[in-house]
Order: C-alpha cells, then structure tokens, then sequence
C-alpha cells in the first residue's frame, strides 16, 4: 500500500524534530510554539508571525514533488548497495530525469557535509586510486594518432580504520604534501598506518608506526596490508562502472562520500540508514549548487 501525503508530513516533521516529538520549531527564531496552517499545509511561528513549510531551510528548500516522493526517493538511495543511477530513480518513482538527478546530487551534498571532521585512530589503511574525467580514445587504430596522455582523472584518497569509519578526499594525485595534511587532520598520532610502497607515504614514518605491503610481490605478507582500502576503491569502481557510467570531477568528492557511507553502514539494517539519511538531509541548509541547476547557474 502506498503511503499517503498525510503519512509522509508527519515522517518528515518527526524526522526533522526529534527532540520535540514532530512538533515543530521556527527555524527563524526557535520557537517551539507554531500552528498548521491546514489548507497550505505550512506553519505560523506564535513569537516572530513568520511562515514556513516543513521544508524551509532544509535540502529539499522549494520542494515541488510530494512529500511521499522524496521519501521514496532516499528509501532507493539507500537500498543501493552500490548506488543507483537517476534514470532507473525517475522510472522506479515516475518523476522526471532532471528531478531525480537533482535530488540524488542533494543527497550526496548532505552525506558529504556530515563527514568532514571524522578522526581515525587505532590499525589505519590508506590507498589512493584515480576516477572521473575522460579522454577520448583516437580514431585511427595502428596507423590514427596516438592517444592522448593528458590524465583528467583525479586521485581520491582513501583512509580505512580497520572496523571504523572511511575518510575520502580528493586531490590531483598522491603526493606528499596532500597525504601529510590529511593524515594529520584525520589520523590520531598514536595510531598504526598501513600503506603500500609509493613515495607520497614515506613521509608518514616520521609521524606514525608505519607497516608498507609491495603489492607487486603478494597482497597481504601477515603483518601489512590495504585489503580494506582495497576493498573500498572495488565498490567505488563497480559504481562508477555499472552505476554512474561516468563520474564528474566537479562531483568527485560527494560521489566517494557517498560509497564511503555506505561502505560503514553496510551492515546497518536499511531503516536505520534510511532515518539517518533523511535526517541528514532535513539538518543540511538549502543548497547553492542545486539551485538554478538546469540552467548552469548557481543562485
């Protein structure tokens, strides 16, 4: 049985106001004492007079889809094991591409924004591995022109604490100055680094007990491996391959945010993730890449 709009209000307003049961809260003042507007189904602070709908403020800022849509919508998302692709979004919920495509990217900007600040600590595996961009291959064959060695792709580095959480960032490649900043700002100093033989990682010895793994020689020698960072960056790329097909630069870092949550939350039920992810999209502010999308322009 599909959920009624009315079942859907009452989702939202419970998500986005846990603390005072679904009630709700001006988000202009923070005042607790607001009346429904029935017949607009939007709300009236009793302290500054001002109205607001149950997505003011939020990711899903101008809604123009029902409610039950986007519920829909993020219980998709979240089911994905290794994501899903806006077209098959828009013919599952029966909304338009350009309206699917938006709302997955909302998604991914809300993840992303909630994962900026996580610490590792304890058996740390970094790696790095190159998505996004393309070039084209020539058109020639033996006798065409050679191809082009431009490289578009960007790295993204990935930080595993073994039976922890997943850190990503993207840089231009690994090198040395960018692994050192990242370690220090989410790798706790006490903590144990395992990282195969290229050079950016030899800066860490300085900083941390370091273990490295050549892998042209085995994957694992008992003591020091990346399985896991390993096992990451195959999720990502079966994502990229039979999901996403093609991945942005521009949107690099929310893509890999994205396989990194679902990476630490694989073995969480989908309900929980699923009021987890709508929470985390009813707490993140209105988005300014999103606005004016189709147009190419940000408002």
């Amino acid at each position: 049985m599909r959920m009624s709009e009315d079942e859907a209000f009452a989702t939202f307003a419970m998500l986005r106001w846990p603390d005072t049961e679904g009630e709700a809260v001006c988000p202009h003042c923070g005042h607790d004492k607001c009346y429904l507007i029935k017949t607009r189904r939007r709300f009236k602070c009793a302290a500054c007079r001002k109205q607001f709908s149950i997505t003011s403020g939020t990711i899903f800022h101008s809604a123009k889809l029902e409610l039950r849509d986007y519920l829909a919508v993020i219980a998709l998302f979240v089911n994905a094991v290794k994501g899903i692709s806006a077209l098959q979004v828009s013919r599952d919920v029966d909304i338009s591409y350009k309206a699917a495509f938006v709302l997955l990217h909302k998604l991914r900007e809300a993840i992303d924004g909630t994962r900026s600040d996580i610490t590792l600590s304890g058996e740390v595996e970094i790696d790095g591995a190159y998505y996004g961009g393309h070039v084209r291959p020539s058109n020639g064959g033996r006798e065409g022109r050679k191809p082009s060695k431009k490289r578009r792709k960007k790295c993204v580095l990935t930080l595993v604490q073994r039976g922890g959480a997943t850190v990503t960032k993207v840089i231009p490649s690994e090198n040395t100055d960018d692994v050192l900043d990242i370690a220090r700002k989410h790798i706790a100093q006490d903590s144990v680094v395992f990282a195969d033989e290229h050079g950016a990682y030899d800066v860490l010895h300085a900083r941390y007990e370091v273990y490295r793994i050549n892998h042209r020689w085995s994957y694992s020698d008992g003591i020091a491996c990346t399985n896991q960072a390993e096992s990451f960056h195959a999720r990502m790329r079966r994502a990229e391959i039979g999901q996403y097909h093609r991945i942005s630069n521009r949107y690099l870092s929310q893509y890999a945010s994205e396989i990194a949550y679902r990476s630490d939350r694989k073995r969480v039920d989908n309900g929980t993730v699923f009021s987890e992810v709508t929470e985390m999209a009813l707490a993140t502010p209105a988005s300014r890449t999103w606005i004016g999308y189709w147009q190419k322009r940000a408002v």
